[in-house]
């Protein structure tokens, strides 16, 4: 007699399995009553829907042109109502709720407080607002018996001035709910590069980041952020697959740079529904996350923004597992490869693997001996 390790999870084993997220936007997540609400207390007037049903899915339709720059417009509305202390609050308290109640135990939320300053706050107050609400949403979340950790991560925008800046006050930060650096926005134009102190600074100061990089830019955006700046992880980081030759008879030939961010390990951080609406993958069966996981690269399975997909975690591998025939043993091995490239001590990181996430899916792979 054998487990059945070898079906496909069901919907309620992928909601319920313990998942990493390591790459999850802030002003990406919000829920559409949350936006309807804090629209109306600041009195912002431009949203395109009031009915939070109607406005959720035209976050998603907007998100869907196939472009990374119409893509990006629709933060324009979630920033707006993020402007002061409580709406920093709120969202985060309730970004770690809606995660952990999909089974996420740990995640790493990114976002640019650059953005949030329109109401008067400073870059620290925004800091720390955001991280007050991602304690309430953990404490919140315990108390629905759900468990989750979350680590921030500041994002400085590319086509911006303040990367140093921002690299800095992450680094102020770092023992108090931050956890690394990042930067963010159209790629095209805005190479890392222009932000090489940033990136400088951070590593003389032996803290973390990663950089959005392979996303709507082709190979030389994925050069540079490893060898000019030395990004930990790379952001999406799909575009590896043009250095990736397959043959008539599927056979398979890495070019260097392919091969060194395999033979480094350096973690990708996928984001496959994102990846579809913003065109850097055609559908999910063309999707590189299939032929990256037969070759074994460092890949994590992430949402990105989960209002503008209309997903979470649990629909991402369910996709995944449509697409693909991912087991519960491959949804373990995305989940380990993302808490082994999580940006929090190493002994933390062992024990949530070892006592959180194997146990989970261990338990999962042994309930078909009790049906």
């Amino acid at each position: 007699m054998t487990s059945e390790t070898t079906n496909l999870p069901s919907s309620e084993h992928i909601r319920r399995a313990p998942k990493v997220l390591l790459h999850d936007h802030l002003d990406g997540g919000l829920r559409p009553g949350t936006i309807v609400d804090l629209a109306r207390e600041t009195g912002y007037d431009g949203l395109p829907e009031t009915d939070p049903a109607k406005l959720g899915v035209w976050f998603r339709e907007a998100a869907d042109s196939g472009s990374l720059e119409r893509y990006l417009e629709t933060f324009a509305h979630t920033c707006a109502v993020m402007q002061t202390r409580a709406a920093l609050v709120r969202v985060a308290a309730e970004c770690a709720e809606d995660l952990a109640a999909d089974g996420v135990v740990y995640a790493e939320v990114r976002y640019a407080p650059e953005q949030h300053l329109e109401g008067g706050l400073s870059l620290e107050e925004v800091v720390e607002a955001v991280n007050e609400g991602f304690r309430e949403g953990e404490r919140r979340a315990r108390a629905d018996g759900n468990r989750i950790r979350v680590g921030a991560l500041l994002t400085a925008m590319r086509h911006a001035a303040r990367a140093l800046e921002i690299a800095e006050l992450a680094n102020r930060y770092r023992d108090s709910g931050v956890i690394g650096f990042d930067i963010a926005g159209a790629e095209a134009g805005f190479p890392p590069t222009r932000h090489l102190d940033a990136f400088e600074y951070l590593k003389r100061e032996n803290n973390h980041f990663t950089i959005h990089a392979g996303e709507a830019f082709g190979l030389p955006s994925i050069w540079q952020a490893l060898q000019w700046c030395g990004a930990d992880r790379l952001g999406h980081g799909v575009r590896i697959i043009d250095d990736i030759e397959v043959a008539d008879d599927g056979s398979v030939t890495l070019g260097r740079l392919a091969s060194y961010v395999r033979d480094k390990r350096i973690p990708l951080e996928m984001c496959p529904t994102s990846n579809l609406q913003t065109g850097a993958a055609a559908s999910y069966a063309e999707h590189p996350i299939g032929l990256l996981r037969r070759l074994q690269f460092r890949l994590t399975v992430n949402t990105d923004n989960r209002l503008m997909s209309g997903t979470d975690m649990s629909r991402e591998f369910e996709h995944l597992v449509k697409t693909f025939r991912y087991t519960l043993d491959d949804m373990q091995w995305f989940t380990v490869n993302a808490m082994k490239s999580a940006f929090i001590p190493f002994d933390e990181r062992l024990a949530m693997i070892n006592d959180v996430i194997k146990p989970g899916y261990a338990e999962l792979r042994a309930e078909w001996l009790f049906r």
